[in-house]
């Protein structure tokens, strides 16, 4: 069976930046943006670590199709997905699950 895979929404302290990303370790990955582990990634630069939006796929290459639908859409749709899921914005990093 393959691994599956996520799409995930980051933003700042501000929430003025977004960043869109796919992984196949959720916890793992939002764990790296948390700690800078890349310093000259985009998410270290603006300091996206706050996790504002996630979605789990049977396969990676779905979460990529997402990711990629999600990335060429407006912000607007950025927004209505993150307020879908999460209305008060607060930071999910804490409510995933192994």
């Amino acid at each position: 069976m393959k691994k599956g895979g996520y799409v995930y929404i980051l933003t700042n302290k501000r929430k003025s930046v977004l960043y869109v990303g796919v992984t196949s370790d959720l916890q793992k990955r939002i764990w790296e943006h948390k700690n800078k582990i890349d310093p000259k990634s985009f998410t270290a630069r603006y300091n996206c670590d706050i996790l504002l939006y996630y979605n789990g796929f049977h396969s990676i290459e779905e979460a990529i199709s997402e990711e990629k639908r999600i990335k060429a859409g407006s912000r607007k749709r950025k927004l209505d997905l993150i307020v879908d899921m999460n209305p008060k914005w607060i930071d999910l990093y804490d409510t995933i699950e192994d």
